[in-house]
């Protein structure tokens, strides 16, 4: 069985794309400071449930990412006014949770996940 356990996320513009990150999800974009085009997100707290990942300069590839957020209408408010575009707006899934398909500053596909605390687990 394969677990994600890291994201890439290309970027043409990547200060732009730091910001739109951190002003979405609240994530904390740093320089690697290796040779490459290279920026670590962290993306919680250690401990937490959840994955890190990077930005990394386009090189033609893309990239595809489901984001938990605790209210999917509050992130999409965030991501228009960050310069994000809602591609699906936000939809549920029954006995689950709600989901809303977007695309950052960058033009990335994202997925914006919040789960239904009263889903029958």
């Amino acid at each position: 069985m394969g677990r994600v356990i890291h994201f890439e996320i290309p970027v043409d513009e990547p200060e732009r794309a730091q910001k739109f990150y951190a002003n979405v999800f609240g994530w904390d974009i740093s320089s690697w400071g290796g040779p490459a085009d290279y920026w670590l997100a962290t993306t919680g707290p250690e401990g937490s449930p959840g994955i890190n990942g990077a930005l990394t300069r386009r090189t033609g590839t893309w990239a595809w990412v489901h984001v938990g957020v605790d209210s999917v209408d509050e992130a999409l408010r965030k991501l228009r006014e960050a310069g994000g575009e809602i591609v699906t707006p936000k939809m549920p899934i029954p006995g689950i949770g709600y989901m809303a398909y977007c695309r950052d500053s960058e033009g990335n596909a994202i997925g914006i996940f919040e789960e239904d605390p009263t889903a029958q687990q």
